[in-house]
């Protein structure tokens, strides 16, 4: 246990918090491996090249990436005070969220298992 009174913790834990803006999205459709491709290709790029790649790869994630890059740079513009031009992508991940179990019928009776994975996409942004 944390020694101390309560608001010393909370006011310690929010000392600690990471201030750099960010946008996550839950629930999303897309499985983390599909999703990841996509991540790959922006981490570490500056915001306009970024939404540039986004715009040009024909993949179904990178329209739902590219969403949640704009919010987070309307986030960084509107909340911390930021300039977009100076803004890169430091951290960009794709963590497993629920799956959806359904099953489909084959032949003599028996049923496969479909699996419609889910994940929480995350991007967080910084100043050069």
């Amino acid at each position: 246990m944390a020694k101390g009174h309560r608001s010393q913790i909370k006011r310690e834990r929010n000392a600690q918090k990471d201030t750099r803006p960010s946008a996550k999205l839950s629930y999303a459709r897309i499985p983390v491996q599909k999703a990841c491709f996509v991540l790959d290709a922006i981490r570490g790029k500056d915001v306009e090249s970024a939404l540039g790649i986004l715009a040009y790869n024909p993949r179904y994630a990178s329209s739902v990436i590219e969403k949640l890059l704009k919010s987070a740079i309307a986030n960084a513009e509107n909340n911390n005070g930021m300039n977009a031009d100076n803004l890169y992508i430091a951290e960009c991940y794709a963590n497993n969220g629920p799956i959806m179990k359904r099953v489909r019928p084959r032949a003599q009776g028996r049923a496969y298992r479909i699996e419609k994975r889910m994940s929480h996409i995350t991007i967080v942004l910084d100043e050069k």
